[in-house]
């Protein structure tokens, strides 16, 4: 990286024993003060760090990931919680009853990815050694609102903190200024003229297109109850109450144990030992079809033996996601009713999570049916026959990723097209296919598209003219979105946020 080995310069100012002198005789009483606020300063932010002992993982220390072995931790006034409290604020208006699970989600996501990059920029900066120095973090915890009265550092306000909140402060205001010395680097990165050239150039060979689209949602229901009458273990009808235990396999034996001797009831141990989601209800999880049991265990040969107990039995010590578990029937198992709507949506459930590729196939068919009928009769014709909406976009250059300096497929606002914006084999069909011909079927997300190239422009010289202009800007934004993804899918990055969420938060 640009800064390994850099140190910053630092800007001592002129003539600094005659600007103290001046101070002093201007008035003795404020300047003496001012020292003994500095000292004070000094032994709280310099000293109590020095030999202040690394926090250690006790409660309250929640772990959602590391990177480069560093844990993301979730810890009262800590990066991690400054963020969610931040995004929180951001979203509050959006929030109701009906979308707080899935916003409260996104808010979480959001602020531990905000500490995933805070964690790898210190660190980079760390292993590069670097540095903010004492002086520079001093200044800038003077200059907290914390400490501020009347636009004025406050010394009571200062000694009103407890020691553990000014070193939590003098922390941050370290990382900050850390992180401003990283992200300055970045600003001034350069691009070479010659990728300038190239990035101008982009500008000509723009197309426009027609499309159709196919979607796999409209995969339809004969094949769907093909699949489930070939398949009928997976809609295999069960009832089972469970109990989870996370402190190992003999405690979960020895619950399992105090069941069956009638020392307690299945429903009290659930609410007294289970650690899961299905504790308050006395470990009953309802209606379950067999394909559905996969989320609660892993293995084929334990859950298949679920699906064959009778009503009253129970199973054995399971091994599951979080811990040990054993299972109750409550009824014994029956086939699907295919013909219920619920069955029905259940099956549709299961082919879009673990039957992808066979929806995909259905639509690609259907998709090149549609090309066979452009070839005859014309791209428009063929649409209307087949009763399918045709979109127009463009014209774009080949801009992989949504560069922000060219049109992308986001700005067409085509949803089926989103996909495409880093998808290879879209950007090589779409200006590959000659004009006025059918493409080749793609695949984007749950949808097959047919493009139909119209035109193509030459080179646009004032667009070319705007990017040379804006190479630099263009240069510092695409560097800090690259840096940010080589951070996120970095072989240093453990992310756990998921599992931890769903442990310390969504209960």
């Amino acid at each position: 990286m640009a800064f390994k080995g850099k140190k910053p310069a630092v800007r001592e100012e002129n003539s600094a024993k005659d600007e103290l002198f001046r101070r002093f005789k201007a008035n003795p009483a404020v300047f003496a003060g001012t020292v003994f606020i500095l000292i004070i300063v000094i032994v709280s932010f310099v000293l109590v760090p020095a030999l202040a002992p690394e926090a250690g993982g006790g409660f309250g220390d929640l772990v959602f990931g590391a990177y480069n072995k560093i844990p993301i931790k979730y810890v009262g006034n800590n990066y991690f919680s400054d963020e969610v409290r931040i995004f929180a604020r951001r979203r509050q208006s959006e929030i109701t009853e009906e979308n707080y699970p899935i916003i409260n989600f996104e808010i979480w996501q959001q602020a531990y990815i905000e500490a995933v990059i805070q964690t790898a920029i210190l660190d980079e900066m760390n292993r590069a050694g670097y540095t903010a120095s004492d002086k520079l973090v001093n200044r800038e915890v003077a200059m907290l609102p914390d400490f501020q009265e009347n636009g004025r550092y406050s010394p009571s306000r200062y000694q009103a903190l407890d020691s553990s909140t000014r070193l939590n402060l003098w922390q941050k205001a370290r990382d900050k200024l850390i992180r401003e010395r990283y992200e300055m680097d970045i600003e001034e990165m350069s691009m070479p003229e010659g990728e300038i050239a190239f990035i101008a150039g982009m500008t000509g060979g723009q197309r426009s297109f027609d499309m159709v689209s196919f979607s796999t949602n409209d995969y339809p229901e004969e094949e769907q109850t093909a699949f489930a009458f070939a398949n009928p273990d997976l809609f295999t009808v069960t009832r089972l109450s469970k109990i989870t235990v996370n402190s190992g396999e003999q405690e979960a034996a020895r619950v399992l144990a105090s069941i069956r001797d009638g020392t307690t009831s299945f429903e009290e141990a659930a609410r007294s030992y289970s650690q899961d989601e299905y504790a308050e209800q006395g470990g009953d999880m309802g209606i379950k079809m067999a394909f559905e049991l996969s989320t609660e265990v892993s293995e084929t040969a334990a859950r298949d033996s679920l699906t064959s107990l009778g009503a009253g039995e129970y199973s054995g010590i399971v091994n599951v996601p979080s811990g040990w578990a054993f299972f109750r029937a409550e009824e014994s198992p029956r086939a699907a009713v295919m013909e219920d709507e619920l069955t029905k949506q259940k099956i549709r459930s299961y082919l879009m999570e673990y039957e992808g590729g066979r929806m995909a196939d259905w639509a690609e068919e259907e998709a090149r049916a549609f090309i066979t009928l452009v070839n005859e009769y014309g791209f428009t014709e063929a649409a209307n026959q087949k009763n399918i909406a045709k979109h127009s976009f463009g014209p774009l250059p080949v801009n992989y990723g949504s560069v922000e300096l060219f049109s992308s497929v986001a700005t067409s606002q085509i949803a089926e097209l989103q996909p495409g914006a880093t998808d290879e084999n879209f950007w090589l069909t779409a200006f590959s296919t000659p004009l006025y011909t059918p493409s080749e079927p793609v695949v984007l997300g749950r949808n097959v598209v047919v493009l139909f190239p119209l035109e193509e422009t030459g080179a646009d010289e004032s667009a070319a003219d705007t990017i040379r202009s804006y190479a630099s800007y263009w240069m510092s934004l695409l560097a800090r979105q690259s840096i940010r993804t080589h951070f996120l899918t970095s072989d240093a990055f453990e992310d756990g946020f998921v599992q931890a969420y769903r442990r310390y938060v969504a209960p």
